[in-house]
C-alpha cells in the first residue's frame, strides 16, 4: 500500500481554507466537498496532516466507497475490502455509524453488518477464527449519504481542534479550528502586532502566536494512529514530533 486517500472533515464553511493547507503541504490531488476535503498522499501524509492542518476537525483513512441498498450488499462490499492490509489481528477496531437520506437508515445495524463483515474478511486472512482485540485502536465508521457507503478508520483520535496546550480543559467558546481559520482570513502576519482587547480564554490570540511562529498545532498532544504499524514503517519513525515540513 503507497497511497491512501485521505479526508480531513472541516466545519461547514471552512472547506476552501483547509484545502489551501493541504495544498501548502506539497499534496495536489485535493477535492473540495461539503464539510470534507479529500486528496490522495502516501502514507506519510497521515502523521504530516494530523500534525500541521489548522482547521481540519479529524483525519480519515477512506478504505472504501460504494453504493448500498441492501443489508446484504453492504455486508459483501464490506467484506470485499482488504482489512487486514490495515488492520493487525490484535485490533481494536469499534465501528460508529451515521446514516442520511438512504434505505438503509438502522446506524446499529449497519453498524453490527460492517463489523461482521470485517471480522469475516479478516478470518480470511489470518486463518484464525477469534480476535482478541487488545492492540492497537482502529474505529472504523459507517457513513451512509443518499445510498453511498463510505467506509473510513479515524487516525486522529480526540478532534484536532484539542491541539494540548490547554492544562485546564474548561470549554472555550471559541474552538481553535475556527479561530485559525479566522486569522488566516485576516491579512494579518507575523510582522505585524495582534491584538485581542476582550480575549476571554485567549484562544485567537494563541492560534495567531502559533502560526507567527509556525508551530504545529498538533505539537502537544498523541494521535491514535502513532500505534499503527504501517504507518511507522512507511515514516521510517514513529509519528513523533520529527515530522516537520
Amino acid at each position: 500500500m503507497d497511497k491512501v486517500t485521505l479526508i480531513a472533515t472541516t466545519t461547514m464553511g471552512l472547506e476552501a481554507i483547509c484545502a489551501r493547507e493541504i495544498k501548502d503541504l506539497g499534496y495536489t490531488d485535493v477535492t473540495v466537498e461539503n464539510g470534507r476535503v479529500l486528496f490522495e498522499a502516501e502514507l506519510s501524509a497521515i502523521p504530516r496532516a494530523n500534525l500541521w492542518l489548522r482547521t481540519a476537525d479529524r483525519i480519515k483513512v477512506r478504505v472504501g466507497e460504494f453504493k448500498a441498498f441492501s443489508f446484504d450488499e453492504l455486508f459483501e462490499k464490506t467484506k470485499a475490502l482488504p482489512w487486514a492490509d490495515l488492520l493487525p489481528p490484535d485490533a481494536e477496531f469499534p465501528v460508529i455509524g451515521r446514516s442520511v437520506k438512504s434505505k438503509l437508515f438502522s446506524v446499529s445495524d449497519c453498524q453490527a453488518i460492517v463489523k461482521k463483515a470485517v471480522v469475516e474478511s479478516m478470518k480470511k486472512k489470518y486463518k484464525r477464527e477469534w480476535f482478541d482485540e487488545d492492540g492497537p485502536f482502529y474505529r472504523i465508521e459507517i457513513a451512509l449519504l443518499k445510498d453511498v457507503a463510505t467506509l473510513t478508520i479515524d487516525a486522529s483520535g480526540q478532534g484536532l481542534h484539542k491541539r494540548g496546550y490547554r492544562a485546564l480543559h474548561n470549554q472555550a467558546p471559541l474552538k481553535e479550528t475556527l479561530a485559525a481559520a479566522m486569522i488566516q482570513l485576516t491579512t494579518w502576519n507575523k510582522d505585524r502586532p495582534f491584538a485581542d482587547p476582550f480575549c476571554g480564554s485567549g484562544t485567537l490570540a494563541i492560534e495567531a502566536a502559533m502560526i507567527g511562529q509556525n508551530i504545529a498545532p498538533g505539537f502537544n498532544r498523541d494521535f491514535v494512529s502513532e500505534d499503527w504499524n504501517w504507518i511507522a514503517m512507511s515514516a521510517g519513525i514513529k509519528l513523533g514530533r520529527k515530522l516537520k515540513i
